[in-house]
């Protein structure tokens, strides 16, 4: 975008000059007027060509919700985008209302529009603004956008929250080890040699892995991240690799139950949001299938969508597939039979949300203990292989 430098008189005929960005002098001249300043003189500085990185998803929560609310109060969309790139402080935020402005100019929709940002729109938004576009509730539906994109937020601030605890008593228990391993256990090793007592199995057993700590740290250090790396390659390569891994962090105690939990409220969540907009059925099973990033479920959802095609209910199609549970499925029933479907999804994403976050406080309640058993057993077994011939040593001493 074009940064412009102008001069321009105020409403005492005042001359100020200053330099601001717009898309031509004609969109220069309506930003001053809005600052109740007459257009004199412009000339371009330097032409601006920024491409926009992706945004948080907050950034475009708060862009949606800034959008719906003008769009609501009944100001045109070129007069809202126009304000929403003058009044943001964000430069990302600004460059996107500016690209969406100048498109919208030229004859596109808004659709059409934010299509220009895959990497920022997801083609599930841009599915819904078309739909409320084509309905004339566009309000309506980027309100809908708005509180799923805020939900969407939220479980990933509880899947963060359940990953990053158990992967924090990872590496705390892992560096205590390596201090006893590396440091402490090797200095006790000299002292139980100069004893010239027999050395206990337990006490070989420790110092044998303390060796292989001393030598091999470095293998040690590198060879998980080497696999992690080595695995994520492999997996993004190979498609049958990659559902082996869906399918094992499914399989994960109690963390791979949360997680498949959050994936099939996500898709409920979108699949009701979908089906309120008036995006038919199958066609939004198609694009719920691809937000949920799992390939064990996503082929699920697909013989799902294959059987409802086939004239089969929803509540038999997802029934077969054992995704759901039962009171899942009594709640598809009802919402078929009513003809309440998108209720009966939200009921399903309210169940999974309560069901989730009961599930991560009680995870996080048993990894403390579990921390606490893992470092008892780990410092009882180095104080038993390094007491145990010491008190060998006093006993005999002693006789």
């Amino acid at each position: 975008m074009p940064l412009f430098r102008y001069r321009a008189a105020n409403a005492e005929g005042r001359i100020v000059t200053g330099q601001i960005e717009a898309l031509h002098e004609i969109d220069l001249d309506a930003q001053l007027s809005r600052l109740e300043l007459t257009l004199v003189r412009a000339e371009t500085v330097k032409e601006r060509h920024r491409t926009i990185r992706r945004l948080p998803l907050r950034d475009i929560i708060a862009f949606l919700f800034q959008l719906e609310m003008l769009m609501r109060a009944g100001v045109p969309i070129l007069t809202a985008l126009g304000d929403m790139r003058d009044a943001t402080d964000s430069a990302e935020s600004r460059n996107l209302s500016a690209g969406l402005y100048e498109k919208i100019e030229a004859g596109a929709t808004l659709a059409e529009a934010i299509a220009g940002y895959p990497g920022i729109f997801s083609e599930v938004v841009i599915n819904l603004i078309r739909s409320g576009e084509v309905s004339g509730q566009l309000p309506e539906v980027l309100r809908e956008i708005v509180r799923s994109l805020k939900w969407q937020d939220e479980m990933i601030a509880q899947t963060k929250k359940l990953m990053m605890y158990p992967a924090f008593v990872l590496v705390v228990i892992s560096g205590v080890v390596f201090f006893l391993m590396i440091y402490l256990v090797p200095q006790l090793v000299g002292f139980l040699t100069n004893m010239g007592q027999a050395i206990p199995i337990q006490t070989r057993l420790l110092i044998w892995v303390s060796s292989i700590f001393v030598n091999y740290w470095w293998a040690l250090t590198a060879g998980p991240v080497l696999l992690i790396v080595g695995t994520a390659a492999l997996a993004r390569a190979n498609p049958k690799v990659r559902y082996q891994l869906h399918r094992m962090q499914l399989g994960i105690p109690y963390i791979g139950i949360i997680l498949k939990k959050m994936i099939l409220a996500r898709f409920a969540d979108t699949f009701a949001l979908m089906y309120r907009t008036g995006i038919p059925m199958i066609e939004g099973l198609v694009y719920c299938q691809k937000i949920t990033g799992n390939l064990v479920i996503q082929q699920a959802i697909a013989r799902a969508r294959e059987r409802i095609t086939n004239g089969t209910s929803i509540s038999e199609s997802f029934a077969v597939e054992s995704l759901f549970p039962s009171l899942v499925i009594r709640m598809l029933k009802v919402g078929e039979s009513t003809g309440g479907i998108d209720k009966a999804l939200d009921n399903i994403n309210y169940f999974y949300t309560r069901d989730i976050e009961e599930s991560i406080g009680k995870v996080q309640s048993m990894i403390e203990p579990a921390l606490t058993v893992v470092m008892g057993l780990v410092l009882g077994w180095i104080m038993l292989a390094v007491l145990s011939p010491i008190y060998d040593t006093i006993a005999k001493m002693k006789t």
